[in-house]
């Protein structure tokens, strides 16, 4: 482990950051044996920051509720390009934004989506599975949670190939010139979008209704506050259901035990998809917070002002909340996973992503009863905020 001034380089803890990005649960590991919070450098390629990473099951579940971390930066929050969404904001506005998103965003429209859902996951297949070998990425995890969310909210169709390139590239930056170029490149898009739609003959479709929704007293979404919460859905709504579909696979795949008990018995879906999110979830750690005040976590003081990760992945890892936590088994009692977060910021679209992974996963393995890896993956999403891969080769 390389420390210099108290600073603990994670990259160089794993020898290398693409072995970091491979396989970070051992470091995870080590690191909560040490304490609940550690002074961290990220590994790059791309940008890197030094700042405070919360690791283990209570450390972490108390992090999401302590009104000491904010989502809110102290010095101010540039939004001239995106604007403030759920992800930055906090009480109060948190709960008005949420408040305004949730009543179109509900539970009944998403769970109308389900016959789309397996409709468009069998439209997928019908072309993927006379090939016999594909990337399942580019052939399945990418481009249903991105249909699906196009079309609820209401975006008509666009160049896959681009927006992936952009999407990516905001969640898992390898550069920070190529990050500051795509979010430019997203927030035209939006300007596009939501124009688009103001002009147009009301459609029954999310951002169609999110735009014309006001509450009770009034209140509605501005223009800022519209687009900003178009490229959380739009990003999120589908970023994390991609590396959901991806890693649930690869879990299955290299526990060949636990896919033929999955395969015996298809009632062990809905537990299955819960130990992916827990065991190698879409979601390394929770986006930035902030330390409102100084304060100590487990002995260790984060200074006022300084970033905050909540390490999710090293949670749900934590053998003192999961027993044998390194050990995939579709059987277990996953409950209290923190994949899709806690608390007020728990994950909007975790309905949505959770019908999206079973339909994925179920229809792959009844087309495809000996679905096979074919290689190693090789191509990890850089940085701490998404775990996953962008190309994974499977054969059948």
């Amino acid at each position: 482990m390389s420390e210099q001034s108290g600073i603990i380089d994670l990259g160089e803890f794993a020898d290398g950051a693409q072995a970091f990005a491979a396989d970070p649960y051992p470091v995870y590991d080590a690191l909560r044996r040490r304490g609940a919070v550690h002074r961290v450098r990220t590994p790059g390629p791309g940008p890197t920051e030094e700042l405070y990473l919360i690791v283990g099951h209570e450390a972490s579940k108390a992090a999401f509720t302590d009104p000491r971390l904010v989502k809110s930066p102290p010095w101010g929050f540039d939004d001239a390009l995106i604007g403030r969404h759920l992800l930055f904001a906090d009480p109060p506005e948190h709960g008005r934004l949420r408040s305004l998103v949730s009543r179109e965003f509900t539970a009944r429209r998403v769970a109308g989506l389900a016959p789309r859902i397996q409709k468009i996951t069998d439209e997928l297949l019908d072309d993927m599975v006379p090939r016999g070998s594909a990337d399942l990425i580019a052939a399945l995890a990418f481009p249903l949670p991105l249909v699906v969310i196009c079309e609820l909210l209401g975006v008509p169709d666009i160049d896959r190939g681009r927006f992936r390139r952009m999407s990516t590239q905001v969640v898992a930056p390898t550069s920070t010139e190529e990050d500051a170029n795509a979010i430019v490149e997203l927030s035209d898009f939006l300007d596009e979008l939501i124009e688009d739609k103001r002009c147009a003959a009301p459609a029954d479709d999310l951002l169609g209704a999110l735009i014309r929704t006001t509450a009770e007293d009034g209140d509605r979404l501005s223009a800022a506050e519209l687009k900003a919460m178009a490229f959380l859905l739009l990003i999120a709504g589908h970023e994390t259901t991609v590396n959901l579909i991806g890693n649930g696979v690869r879990a299955l795949l290299s526990h060949p035990e636990q896919l033929a008990a999955l395969r015996a018995d298809m009632g062990l879906l809905d537990g299955a998809v819960e130990e992916m999110l827990r065991y190698d979830g879409p979601v390394e750690t929770a986006t930035h917070r902030f330390a409102a005040e100084s304060f100590a976590i487990d002995g260790t003081v984060i200074p006022q002002g300084a970033p905050v990760l909540i390490g999710i992945g090293s949670a749900d890892r934590d053998a003192q909340r999961f027993p044998e936590a390194d050990t995939f088994d579709i059987r277990r009692e996953p409950r209290g996973h923190l994949a899709f977060g806690h608390g007020i910021h728990f994950c909007l679209g975790a309905p949505l992503a959770r019908i999206e992974g079973r339909t994925a996963i179920r229809s792959l393995l009844e087309r495809c009863p000996d679905l096979a890896a074919d290689g190693e993956p090789d191509a990890w999403l850089p940085g701490v905020l998404m775990r996953g891969v962008r190309t994974l080769r499977v054969r059948w």
